[in-house]
Formats: C-alpha cells, structure tokens, sequence
C-alpha cells in the first residue's frame, strides 16, 4: 500500500517542491542482510534501520523506505528497498521484488547493487536473480531513460579489484544476453540501458575504520552527481520535483496493476496532472488577491485608475508564478497548460475590463458634452468647435483605453469606441439640430417682431401706399435677417445646398408673418371700418368731438367717412406683396357707392353686380382675403352699423336746432302784446302781484332743484311722475319749516343799521334780484332717505 499522507509530508518537509529538477534519487538494492541499509548510513548520513547481527540474520527493511541524504547537493533522495531472496515473504518474493525492481528503475537516476565478493565467478551466485529480475523489468519500460548500475562489492578479498571488474562484467553480460528482449531490442547492447560503474568496500565488521574511508571517499562521487559527468544517467525522463510524489504513486498503480510503464507517457501525464493543480492553485490565489477583489469592486461604479497596469501585474505574477513552479515539466503540456491558466485569467477579468471600457466611454461621453457646450459658448464657430472637440476626446478615449489595457489580453476595442464616437456624433449632430432651429427661432421671432406690428398700423391706416409700405418693410425686414441668420450658419461648416433652404425658408417665413398678420386683420375688418367711420364721422379734422350745432354738413361728413372705410376694405381685400396692379378700389367703389346713385336714377334699367363673384379679377385666390361677395355682405352690414350714428347725428343736430330757437313765433309775440295789454297794466297799478308771482317763482324754483325733476324723468314719464308723488309732501314739508326757521332767527343786522335797497335789473326776462335771493337760500335741502340735493349745485 502506497503512503500518500507520509510521502507528501515527506515532501514538506524536506522542501523538496522547491528543487525543481535540481535532485537526484538513488535507490539500493540487494540481497536480504547483505548491509544494504548500514551501507546507506554510512554513505548518505541517513537513518534508516539496520539489522542486530546478536539476534541473528532476518528481514530488517520491508517494502521500500525514503530518506534525504544529508549533507550533498544537490537534494537527493535515497529509497532502501526490502532485500531479495527473505524467507519471510516466501512465494510472494518474486512478484514483489520484480514490482521494486521495475518501481526502482522507474524512479531512481543510480542503482546501488549490493552484492557479496565471494559471489562474482560462480553460477549460482545469489545476486544472478536480482540482476535477471532488473533485466526483465527494464524491457517493461517503454523507452527507458539510461540508469546508472552501481555495483558495490562487499567485503572485498586480497583480489584486486581490476582482476574483479572484468570478471563482474563478462557475468552481467551473459545475464543480459539470456534475458528475452523485445524484437526491437534484440541486438541492443548493455551499455544503451545501463552505465555499469563498479566500487569495493571492505568488510564492515572486520575493517570498520577502512571501509568508512572507502564510504567517506564513494560519497564524493554522489555530490553534484546531476551535473554533466556525474553518477546520474539520462536526466530526459526525469519529473520535476514538485511532482515526484503524484509520479511515483501513478508509477507503483500501474506497476501493482502489472501494466507495462510507458515512462514517455508517464512523464507527460505527471505534467499534465501536476500544471493543472498549479494552474488552479494560481487562478484560486488570483480570484482571491485582494487588490483583485477591490478592483472588480470599484468599477462597478467608477473608472478605476491604472486597472491595466495592476491587472497586468497581478496577472504577470500569477503567470510568473505558474512558470517557477511547473517549469521543469513538459514543455508542450506547461505551455498548454499556461495558455489555459491565462485564458481563464483573461476571462474573469473580461467583464471587470468591459465595464472599465463603458466608465471610460460615458465618461468621455460627458466630458465632451461639457467641453463642447463650453466652448460653444465661448463663441467659437461650430463646425470648428465639433471638429476640436471630437479629435481631443476620441484621443483622450485611445489613452485612457490603452491606460486600461492588459498586457496579456489582445483585446479589440474598436467596438466601444466605434459606438463612442457614434454617440459623439449623434450628440453633435442633435445639438447641430439644436442650435440651427434656435438660430432660425430667433431671426423668426426678430423677423415676427419687426413685421406683425408695424404691418398691423399700417393695415389700420388703410391708403394707397399701404401696400407698397408693407413690401418695403418687408424686404428690409427679410434682407436684415437673412444676412444675419447667414453670417451665423457660417460657422456651421454645411452645404451652399442646405444653406440656401434655411434662407429660403426663413424668406418665406416673413412673407408668412405677412400674410398671416393681414389674414388676422381681414378678419376684424368690419370692426376696423366702423372705428374709422366712427373717428371721421365723430371727429373733426382737429380731432376733437364734434358737437351737432346744426351747421354741419352731416351728408358730406357721412360720405367721406364711408369712403375712407370702404378704403380700408378695398385694401383689406387682397394680399399685395407681388408688385401688380388690380382693380379692387374701383370695382367696390362703382358697385356700393356709384351703383347706388345709378340705382336711383335709373330703376328701369337692369346691370350686372360686379360683386357677384368669388374672385377678383387679377388677383390669386390664394391672395384673396376676403372675396367680393363677402365685401358686399360687409358692406351692407356695416352701413345697416352707422346708420343708426347717422340718424343719432341728424335728431341732435335738430334738437339743437329747436333748443336755440326757445322763442315763440313773432305772430305769438304780437299776439301776445296786444291781448295782454290790460294784464300788463294791471301788474303795473298794483306792485303786490308781483310780489306773489316773485315768492312763487322762489318757491317753484326751489322745489326743481330740490326733487331734481329733470333727473327723475330721465327714466320715463311714468316712473318720474310715481318718484315725484312720493317726494313732494316731504319736500313742501321741510322747505316750509326750513322758511319757518328762518323767519323765527332774530335779524342779526339790526345794530349795523339797515341793509342798502335792493338793485333791480332784469336779463333775459329773469329778475337779477333773485340771484341774492337764490344765495341766501343756497342751504335749503331735502332729507329723504340717504339722498341730499343741494340747490346751488344744482344751478351749476
């Protein structure tokens, strides 16, 4: 049974991993109590146990021991193995000596043959078995290395030992020769599989202080024993010593299953085996380096400075590492091997250096969105600031790209940074969009500034030369912004194509803004007629209000005003930005102002409405704002609308007439003078009536101003009459105790003596004296409710 346990402890202990191929394994063998283990004691410095000849001779070693030497170098490993020919195995010995004969060879760079002098010249010495079973075996390995056969003579006699070699060899020449061999192997000579060195030792318990002089000086031989010269055969074969313990349990498997050993195969499966741990003992120490863990950490979130540098590194010394300690195996197999570690190295580490290239791309992403606003709004041409801007950010991508790196990957990145500048372009592209609809915004809002006004006040002022005023202002309006907008889209490096249509649209626009600006005011026409009708028929030529006196010549005055509106609506008609002539003036004129007076005259006589129709003659339809038939249902509503100023002028103008004229005829004065002659008379023999008809002229005069008759009748005749019954018993009450009041008041005058006589003048028919009269009683007023009238206000 094979001890894995103590042979890897074995291994730990004495740091064997770290020799690489730097070490040797000899092994020993012979046969049972011939002083195989005293003689490696001695030699090597080694411990293993040796037989107590007091207690007679039997098995001391069983099975195959492992020790190292102490004191060479390089390492080497020295295997004692049981002694052939023990009693104590019995019929088993055979198969077991065969399988660590072949271990043994399998294994071991030098083979120590312990064998008896007394035994080399005869037939049936005791180490002529040993030396067929090694034979035997070594044709089981399939393309052996060559093994160096150390044979070690014990207890030497007075022979000499050069008299003894060549006996030695002719023994072991004939052993090889009656071995079978495979048929590729038939004429190979000895000295193809073995190095046959020969060494005597004398006999340990007669001469002990000789034969470790004869130990002391065969030691020398065994140091740097793997150096060119040395002990050590073919070195081809041979397995790394961080592998020796995997190796030599696969060897005894394939030996106890009694399989011949392929040392080649062997050889590469070790390799295989032993660079497919150290491969996953590296990739487990990289996925748990913590510098690892913290990078994979950190971008997920953000950009992390120098990540190909340090992946670099830590993959570098993950692959160093790798190659320290498989080096010494197969080539073919450690560099597969090594590809495989790489590749799955590279594949962890793909996702971490994909979300680095995204940090890296939406970072310059927004880095060039705030660089290009920046410098856009440093005034720079946009084309110019586009060009800069894509060429110093798509640089800075490719140096931030080859900052993230790994040195082990060939990774494209022409994807990510095609999609940059996918994304770079599309912003520019929209921000392009962007400013050219801003700059076309604002000459449209200069252009809507300059046009929607000053068109308006000069439709409202409808004359001849309003038209011609609009296609002026127009054409210095368009001119203006198109070389505005033109100097602007200078900078924006696009086709004379693309140019010339932003021109021309935005050209179009303005004539737009005109047409829909007399669109607008087509449709208020009617109410732009009557305010102009309103204004010339209400107001003189100075603009004040006119005052119907009855000296106005109101036909003329309403002719002229529904001319000038029947102007505007003649301008109001058409669209005339195109410089052509039409006859729209002349047509409204002779058909709602000429046809009218022809109607007159001529009843009798049937013409044709030149208003009948839908277009105008010459003119568009699409130019046409308001059609002729719509004119003349314009027309006709607006003067049925100023008929009724008209007719208003005309009842104030009599009204006016009539107030002036408050006269009676001169009949009625003469009438009146000769029937009221003797009433005259009358007054004038007795003064006291006209003293009554004085103090009721008073009295009526106050009652007016106090009930404000005018005032009430405003409303009606009915409801004045109802208001003035229910105030006239209050009033009469409190204007008499108002006089009762006043007459009580002693006279405060008395002591200044008496007042100047009154003067009497008549004016107007009015009696002056009553003005003092009507001042003395300026206080009396009405308390009804919450209404108070004042008399001399009132006469205001």
């Amino acid at each position: 049974m094979f001890n894995v346990h103590g042979i890897e402890n074995f291994m730990k202990e004495v740091k064997l991993a770290e020799c690489g191929l730097s070490y040797a394994v000899v092994s020993i063998m012979g046969p049972q109590s011939s002083g195989k283990s005293t003689l490696l004691n001695h030699l090597f410095g080694t411990n293993f146990r040796e037989m107590d000849a007091f207690r007679g001779r039997s098995q001391t070693t069983k099975g195959i021991w492992l020790a190292r030497c102490a004191g060479i170098e390089p390492c080497t490993l020295v295997m004692d193995l049981e002694g052939t020919d023990g009693r104590e195995r019995g019929e088993d010995d055979t198969a077991f000596e065969k399988q660590s004969a072949l271990f043994a060879l399998a294994v071991s760079d030098i083979v120590l043959i312990n064998m008896w002098c007394h035994d080399i010249g005869r037939e049936q010495a005791a180490n002529k078995p040993l030396l067929k079973t090694v034979f035997q075996v070594m044709m089981r390995l399939f393309s052996p290395r060559k093994t160096t056969l150390m044979f070690v003579i014990r207890d030497k006699t007075r022979t000499p030992l050069e008299n003894l070699e060549p006996v030695l060899r002719e023994d072991i020449q004939k052993i090889w020769d009656s071995v079978p061999k495979p048929q590729a192997h038939k004429e190979t000579p000895l000295s193809e599989f073995f190095n046959v060195q020969v060494t005597a030792l004398s006999s340990y318990e007669e001469k002990e202080e000789l034969f470790k002089e004869q130990v002391a000086s065969l030691r020398q031989r065994f140091h740097q024993s793997i150096a060119p010269g040395g002990l050590a055969g073919d070195r081809r074969a041979v397995v790394p010593a961080s592998g020796f313990s995997f190796s030599a349990q696969q060897i005894w498997k394939v030996i106890k299953e009694n399989k011949d050993l392929d040392l080649p195969a062997h050889k590469v499966m070790v390799a295989t085996v032993r660079c497919e741990e150290i491969a996953n003992e590296k990739f487990a120490y990289f996925a748990s380096n913590e510098e690892w863990c913290q990078i994979e950490e950190d971008v997920q979130t953000v950009t992390v400075p120098g990540f190909g540098k340090k992946l670099s590194l830590i993959i570098g010394s993950c692959l160093s590492e790798y190659d320290a300690e498989a080096i010494y195996f197969d080539e073919g197999v450690r560099s597969a091997k090594r590809e495989q570690l790489e590749a799955k190295l590279l594949q962890l580490v793909q996702p971490a250096y994909q979300l680095m290239l995204g940090h890296i791309r939406s970072g310059t992403l927004d880095k060039f969105k705030e660089a290009f606003d920046k410098v856009l709004s440093g005034g720079e041409g946009f084309a110019v600031a586009a060009h800069g801007c894509t060429k110093a950010f798509m640089t800075q991508f490719d140096e931030e790209c080859a900052d993230a790196v790994i040195e082990q990957a060939n990774w494209d990145t022409s994807r990510v940074r095609d999609k940059l500048r996918r994304d770079i372009d599309a912003h520019v592209a929209a921000v392009r969009a962007t400013k050219l609809s801003e700059l076309t915004a604002l000459y449209e809002g200069k252009l809507n500034e300059g046009l929607s006004g000053p068109v308006e006040a000069l439709l409202d002022g409808a004359s001849n030369e309003t038209w011609p005023a609009i296609r002026v202002l127009l054409l210095r309006e368009t001119e203006s912004a198109i070389l505005g907008l033109s100097s602007a889209l200078s900078g924006f490096d696009m086709d004379e194509q693309t140019k010339d249509k932003m021109l021309a649209s935005l050209e179009n626009y303005a004539r737009g803004v005109v047409e829909a600006k007399a669109r607008e005011e087509a449709g208020r026409v009617l109410i732009r007629m009557k305010d102009r009708f309103a204004t010339l028929f209400s107001h003189d030529s100075d603009s004040m209000p006119r005052v119907w006196t009855g000296k106005e010549d109101i036909r003329a005055i309403t002719k002229t005003a529904r001319s000038s509106s029947l102007k505007l609506l003649s301008v109001m008609a058409a669209i005339r930005l195109d410089d052509y002539t039409d006859n729209i003036e002349n047509t409204l004129s002779a058909a709602l102002v000429d046809n009218v007076k022809s109607a007159v005259t001529n009843r009798s006589i049937t013409t044709v409405d030149p208003l009948a129709s839908s277009t105008w003659e010459e003119v568009p339809p699409s130019k046409t704002l308001i059609t002729p038939v719509q004119c003349k249902n314009l027309w006709r509503q607006f003067k049925m609308e100023t008929e009724y100023s008209v007719t208003q002028a005309i009842a104030a103008q009599e009204a006016n007439k009539r107030n002036n004229n408050w006269l009676p005829p001169p009949w009625a004065i003469v009438a009146m003078v000769v029937l009221g002659f003797n009433e005259f008379m009358t007054l004038l023999r007795n003064p006291l009536y006209l003293g009554v008809i004085f103090v009721a002229f008073l009295l009526s005069k106050a009652l007016w101003v106090q009930l404000d008759i005018a005032g009430e009748f405003r409303h009606g005749i009915v409801p004045g009459m109802l208001s003035l019954a229910t105030k006239l018993l209050p009033t009469v009450m409190n204007l008499l105790r108002k006089l009762a009041e006043e007459g009580a008041k002693p006279a405060a005058t008395d002591t200044r003596g008496n007042p100047p006589p009154e003067s009497k003048s008549f004016r107007n028919g009015v009696n002056t004296s009553s003005a003092v009269s009507s001042s003395a009683s300026s206080e009396i007023t009405l308390e009804n409710g919450t209404e108070e009238y004042s008399s001399s206000s009132k006469q205001d």
